[in-house]
């Protein structure tokens, strides 16, 4: 099963600890909003628990994937009424995810 299959099935169980455990331990993601980088470290189950109930993805899908990255495009709506198509990549060491970059459309 490939990395990305891992990822959407214990985000769409709500797993939360399964999806933490495809992430290497010095695992980074930068936000495209403001910069900022969040470490595996600062992703507890509870928190990511949240994320994955609260979070509404529509039509994520894996465009490409290999031994060194995994480029997924979703569609994110929120709370506030904004939509955004949402392009994350993601590179891999030792089989796990280790560093995640998003970009974003603003949809009308």
């Amino acid at each position: 099963m490939a990395l990305f299959e891992k990822w959407e099935e214990a985000w769409n169980k709500n797993d939360a600890a399964a999806w933490i455990a495809l992430l290497h331990e010095d695992y980074q993601f930068k936000f495209h909003s403001n910069g900022k980088v969040m470490k595996k470290s600062d992703m507890t189950p509870e928190m990511m628990s949240a994320v994955m109930r609260n979070e509404s993805v529509t039509n994520r899908r894996c465009l490409y994937e290999n031994d060194d990255i995994c480029v997924i495009h979703q569609f994110n709506d929120f709370e506030n009424g904004d939509k955004e198509a949402v392009m994350l990549v993601t590179l891999k060491k030792d089989g796990l995810f280790w560093r995640t970059e998003t970009g974003a459309t603003p949809l009308k």
